[in-house]
């Protein structure tokens, strides 16, 4: 099916099942831990080896010699795995790093060998008795320094442009009333999802099945595949759960190509698993930035030049961080520019992590919106409502599909009581405690992409849904059934739903704001096929055929649906794809954060009270789903806030803090009260579904509102995140 023109009525209008706040359905399996994940296929798998990576302990060079006798001698080891007798690896089509250094080192971490033994405890032992020799060579682990070796990419290097400009940027911030020019700093990050990176791999013959937790199949057998010079078609990829990816679990990593080469070498199972420590270096992260932005703007308000420039730096091949993607879209300005610029680093691959490219830029756009509030002495949230746009502001001939920015921002400042802000900073108090709010805008993409699926229905009435889409812990199982269920006319514990196995028609995958939307309406196109199908059972005239309660009625004629399949099961099978609606129209989503935080006045210990996003998404496939995307990612948001950092070594050239115990992120006690609206809309150019994503939309601007509270709060303004004491509190001025 293509969608080649918006959406009229159709079934999904009835939101008999869409729409509605129904439970997991896998709810009850994670709860009671019978949810398999990647590392837990033990009696499907049986007599399986473990594999255990060795990381490289320098940063930059190459590997002179690996001393493997003791290792090779110790208790249970089957085998050594090393780029000497790997066979010929390529790098995959997403992912610059290479899965196992040799001769050169890339990174530290990086994988140099796999050992392979009986046990678990045997692999890390033998591993550790492996002794590499290294050559060293001198390396770039530091983005400041490196600013000006910095290269503009090359187009499409990241989907967009490298720079943009729209009328005459220099001439207009030269000649404007009011200016600013700043410049803010957002550290590396790490996905530091709760499932470490894992994989079970098994060769029967020529064939290759993983169990693994990867959140894009079709990626991850297409890597897979070029890596180890095989033919797609003799890979198979589970992916039934998998407990958080963050971007982190795109596709395939060195965890799965690991396994594979190690099964290969031993001729049977093999299981490995990246420990904690090994994942922050090994693997990917949300590279640092150092972003500069320019406001010009009259005293009324009205911005007349605006420009972001960013520097990000990665491996050689890697990509660079979007981070000016917001700035092109959000706010109106004639005059404009943006710019982003890519340094080589020694360190490890920068990629993707929830929302890319936006939610480090809106760290600092939002930022430099209440500062040029300020200086016009103007509320921070009418400042934004006044540059409002609802057309493409590099493509005035392109409007918005929908855009209720302004909405959101006067929704969430009534519900909040924002007319209640005292303007001038650190003036509120409530005992040693000093009261600030902050405001953000958000915005984020709704990119679609094709997706498939098959439908079937059996004599018992069981509609059985299969696509190799996954869940992350987002709810794909649970808006997919419902799709299924309203299309088909039946509730939702009428519906089966199948996931995560390549073998599946290939959908969307989950990633990018664009698995629910894109997914579900996989689901729509087969079921359509599959109403026509039932319709002919019947001798019925599918436009007239209305699907409901089990039922399938025509003028006076009604069947029951199970029926149809009496004989032999009903198939429906395809895929949704789109046409140009796309290029028409700008197609994203918006939001607005509110935060409150308290600083203590002598220690500067920093608390968020409250938080409110109000959110505008298109139709919501599923409330509650909606909802737990939402306040997940406003935690996301407070960690970057106040403190996740991957603090680099720029002697040693890594990252120093790599496991959970350094890597600080947000647990129950940093979270208050987390409020949440959802906009009633849809969004017809979509899909049929009228669905957007939402799940990164509610992470930036959390940040920048965070910031901002706190700077209400204090008087101090911090631009380099994370907002930690060192960077305040001896600036506060404390009450006598």
């Amino acid at each position: 099916m293509k969608f080649d023109k918006p959406a009229g009525a159709n079934p999904t209008d009835r939101q008999q099942v869409i729409g509605k706040p129904a439970d997991r359905i896998e709810g009850p399996l994670k709860t009671t831990g019978t949810a398999k994940y990647a590392y837990e296929f033990n009696e499907e798998v049986p007599n399986y080896a473990y594999g255990y990576i060795v990381g490289a302990a320098i940063s930059k060079g190459r590997i002179a010699e690996i001393h493997q006798l003791k290792a090779k001698n110790s208790p249970g080891v089957l085998a050594i795995i090393t780029a000497a007798n790997a066979g010929p690896l390529q790098p995959g089509k997403f992912y610059a790093d290479r899965m196992l250094a040799g001769p050169n080192v890339d990174h530290y971490h990086q994988a140099v060998a796999v050992v392979v033994a009986e046990t678990f405890e045997q692999a890390r032992a033998a591993a550790s008795l492996l002794q590499v020799d290294y050559v060293k060579e001198k390396g770039s682990f530091d983005l400041e320094a490196e600013m000006d070796s910095a290269i503009t990419p090359k187009p499409g290097e990241f989907g967009g442009p490298p720079q943009t400009i729209v009328g005459d940027f220099e001439g207009a911030f030269a000649s404007a009333p009011l200016k600013l020019d700043q410049t803010y700093t957002v550290p590396d990050q790490s996905h530091a999802m709760m499932e470490p990176h894992a994989a079970t791999a098994r060769w029967e013959g020529d064939k290759l099945t993983c169990w693994c937790s990867i959140q894009q199949l079709n990626w991850g057998v297409r890597d897979l595949a070029n890596i180890l010079g095989i033919q797609k078609e003799n890979i198979r990829l589970i992916s039934h759960y998998i407990g958080g990816g963050f971007g982190g679990k795109g596709t395939v990593l060195s965890d799965i190509v690991a396994a594979s080469l190690s099964a290969r070498a031993v001729g049977r199972p093999v299981k490995v698993t990246l420990p904690r420590p090994l994942i922050f270096n090994n693997t990917t992260h949300r590279p640092k930035t150092i972003q500069r932005i320019r406001i010009g703007a009259n005293p009324d308000g009205t911005i007349t030049a605006i420009s972001h420039e960013s520097w990000s730096g990665n491996i050689r091949g890697g990509r660079t961080e979007a981070a000016t993607a917001s700035t092109r879209l959000l706010y109106a300005g004639a005059n404009r520019m943006t710019h982003l610029r890519l340094a080589v680093l020694d360190l490890a691959e920068g990629n993707a992590m929830r929302a890319p490219g936006e939610a480090p830029g809106m760290m600092a756009l939002e930022i430099a919106m209440d500062e040029m509030a300020e200086k016009l002495n103007i509320d921070p949230v009418e400042f934004r409502i006044k540059n409002d746009t609802q057309f493409d502001p590099e493509k005035p001939e392109r409007p918005f599909s929908t855009r209720l920015l302004v909405q959101c921002l006067k929704t969430g400042a009534e519900r909040f009581g924002w007319k209640h802000r005292n303007s001038a900073p650190g003036e509120r108090r409530d005992g040693q405690w000093l009261i600030g709010v902050g405001v953000a805008s958000a915005v984020r993409g709704a990119p679609i992409t094709k997706s498939a699926a098959r439908v079937r229905l059996d004599r018992n009435g069981i509609i059985t849904v299969e696509t190799d889409m996954t869940d992350i812990g987002t709810g794909s199982y649970t808006i997919i059934g419902q799709t299924a269920a309203e299309m088909m006319g039946v509730g939702l514990d009428r519906i089966v739903v199948k996931l995560g196995d390549s073998s599946f028609p290939e959908s969307s995958g989950s990633g990018g704001q664009w698995g629910a939307a894109s997914s579900t309406s996989g689901v729509y196109a087969a079921c359509v096929k599959l109403r026509e199908r039932v319709a002919l059972a019947f001798g019925l005239n599918v436009s007239q055929a209305e699907f409901s309660s089990g039922q399938v009625r025509s003028g006076n004629q009604s069947f029951s649906l199970s029926d149809a399949a009496k004989k032999a099961d009903l198939v429906g099978e395809d895929e949704m794809t789109y046409g140009e609606l796309s290029k028409q129209y700008a197609q994203d989503t918006f939001g607005a954060h509110f935060v409150e935080v308290a600083v203590h006045a002598y220690t500067g210990e920093i608390r968020v009270r409250r938080m409110l996003a109000v959110a505008h998404a298109g139709r919501i496939l599923n409330p509650k789903a909606a909802r737990s995307q939402m306040i997940g990612a406003m935690t996301m948001g407070v960690g970057a806030a106040l403190m996740e950092e991957l603090v680099v070594d720029k002697k040693i050239g890594f990252f120093v803090n790599h496991d959970l115990a350094g890597y600080e992120v947000p647990v129950h006690a940093d979270i208050p009260h987390q409020e949440v609206i959802l906009m009633e809309d849809s969004d017809p150019t979509m899909s049929p579904m009228k669905a957007k994503g939402i799940g990164e939309l509610g992470l930036v601007g959390v940040a920048a509102a965070v910031a901002n509270a706190v700077y209400n709060a204090t008087g101090v303004r911090v631009r380099e995140y994370p907002i930690t004491l060192d960077k305040y509190l001896s600036k506060m001025k404390r009450p006598i």
